[in-house]
């Protein structure tokens, strides 16, 4: 005769407590989302307005700059006298053709001896592996001073010359830490079949590790390119030449030295009035976010993956 054991009682799983950064309430109430978004709007309005108010003065004519006190944040008139005046010849025209030269070369050039330098300290057994890493990691924790530098490209002959904004930081230790790292977490059987097949080390860089490594050389393009673009002590210290300074030279010397801009400068025609001085700051202030704001559309998708593939391991 089978007897049958008295049923037990289901276990009843406790539900999980929500907390809430407000006492009282719940974080899906609606006070609580009402109080997100207001936090969320207020802080996307303190990013926001003061592009907005650097583009409309840029804009705004001389009569509504002298009545808004300087900064204007609707122009009645849009005007692109400021950038006309700039873009037509001048200092600032000659900046941003630099700037733009600088950063295109120096970018190439970084990049392709962080690569390469990266690739040859990912092989272990390279030929001088070990020293060239530890001077690497040297040069991290032991930066030279603005002297030895100056003196460095002096003797080098590089005084008043392009290149010496581009040859003193044209190699990045973590830039290259980064490739490496990256580098070395390629799958080693891919590169070994491709040494039996008889490539050469520049055909595996070129033809195997580049292409798989997209994304991070993306991100560390951008790093380079962001910092070419925003550098003004290098050309502070080497270029004595106004014509040859970079748009960040002349941005820190004519709006945050409050330094004016005068005819002379600009490619205006004789007896055109010259654009309000906060117009034409305004518009040197632009001009050096755009092109940075341009490029980084296109770059994000790469960055987006590299910061993924530099977090997760598996």
């Amino acid at each position: 005769m089978t007897t049958l054991s008295p049923t037990r009682p289901a276990h009843r799983v406790k539900p999980r407590r929500s907390y809430s950064a407000v006492p009282g309430e719940s974080p899906g109430s609606p006070p609580w989302r009402a109080l997100k978004s207001l936090l969320l709007l207020v802080c996307v309005l303190l990013v926001v307005l003061p592009f907005v108010a650097i583009v409309s003065t840029s804009l705004a004519d001389a009569a509504q700059v002298t009545r808004a006190g300087g900064f204007v944040m609707w122009p009645d008139n849009p005007s692109f006298d400021a950038y006309t005046a700039l873009l037509s010849g001048g200092l600032v025209s000659k900046a941003m053709t630099v700037s733009v030269g600088v950063t295109v070369v120096g970018t190439a050039l970084s990049l392709a001896s962080s690569i390469m330098l990266a690739y040859g300290l990912s092989r272990p057994g390279s030929f001088g592996h070990k020293p060239v890493l530890m001077l690497l990691l040297m040069s991290m924790l032991f930066v030279p001073g603005v002297i030895p530098t100056y003196l460095t490209v002096k003797q080098l002959g590089l005084i008043n010359s392009y290149w010496s904004l581009i040859l003193p930081t044209m190699i990045n230790a973590f830039n290259v830490i980064v490739l490496r790292s990256f580098f070395m977490n390629l799958p080693r059987e891919l590169i070994d079949a491709a040494r039996i097949d008889g490539a050469s080390e520049w055909s595996i860089l070129t033809r195997i590790v580049i292409p798989l490594s997209k994304a991070s050389i993306g991100v560390i393009g951008l790093f380079y390119a962001v910092t070419y673009w925003n550098a003004f002590f290098n050309a502070l210290m080497f270029m004595n030449d106004a014509s040859k300074w970079p748009v960040q030279l002349v941005l820190r010397t004519y709006v945050i030295n409050n330094a004016t801009i005068s005819g002379g400068q600009l490619d205006v025609a004789a007896g055109a009035p010259v654009p309000p001085t906060q117009s034409l700051q305004a518009a040197i202030l632009v001009l050096s976010i755009v092109p940075i704001v341009i490029v980084y559309p296109f770059v994000q998708r790469h960055m987006n993956k590299g910061v993924m593939i530099g977090a997760v391991k598996g």
